[in-house]
């Protein structure tokens, strides 16, 4: 029987380098993919339609709110952001593990419907250290940097709410962790029972 893969919820704030290191982390390992959100904003130069987003009109998105079609949604300023249902069930039917990349909310949802999930969070070092790497990217006002100081000082606040603590000071040992979660959660006793099922019954056959 096809074993069933996790559903991985992973939050951090602006700065802390999560996007990278799930990057990292697909690289190194094919068992792993990331939902691909629905998205009413408009597209951006470089973007791609079911890469980046599933870029889908105001109307559409609320009929499939309307249909439960997402797992968890939310509204950003003006747009809306939700994860599809059947797509996550897809994936982890075919034995996939999906991480899902979103804020302490769209987690708060995702527990209360799929209570087996896995939640991570990601920390930067220092309030010094995550100023230095928004202010290092060169292209933001210092009030954008301030709001967004402000919305991580907000999303960190949670962290408490997680599983796993993950903290990225040096990059390779922060991916050496995450990548350690997931290899713990599969070789739990339940999942590696029913991978070696076969195996385990011949080991204790005489």
């Amino acid at each position: 029987m096809q074993q069933l893969g996790t559903l991985y919820v992973i939050s951090a704030p602006s700065g802390a380098g999560k996007t990278s290191l799930v990057k990292a982390l697909l690289n190194q390992d094919q068992r792993v993919c990331v939902s691909v959100s629905h998205t009413t904003r408009d597209m951006r130069p470089g973007e791609t339609d079911g890469k980046d987003y599933n870029f889908v009109s105001m109307a559409d998105f609320n009929a499939m709110i309307e249909r439960k079609h997402f797992l968890e949604y939310a509204e950003v300023f003006t747009n809306k952001y939700g994860t599809s249902r059947l797509w996550v069930e897809e994936q982890l039917q075919q034995g996939r593990d999906v991480i899902l990349e979103i804020d302490w909310q769209g987690a708060q949802q995702i527990r209360k419907q799929m209570p087996e999930c896995v939640s991570l969070f990601i920390l930067p070092p220092s309030i010094t250290e995550l100023r230095q790497r928004l202010t290092g990217r060169g292209t933001d006002s210092e009030e954008t940097i301030s709001h967004r100081m402000s919305e991580a000082l907000n999303e960190m606040r949670h962290y408490g709410e997680y599983q796993y603590l993950v903290i990225n000071d040096d990059f390779d040992t922060a991916l050496q962790e995450l990548q350690a979660v997931f290899t713990a959660r599969r070789l739990e006793l339940t999942r590696q029972q029913q991978k070696y099922s076969t195996m385990l019954t011949e080991l204790l056959s005489e």
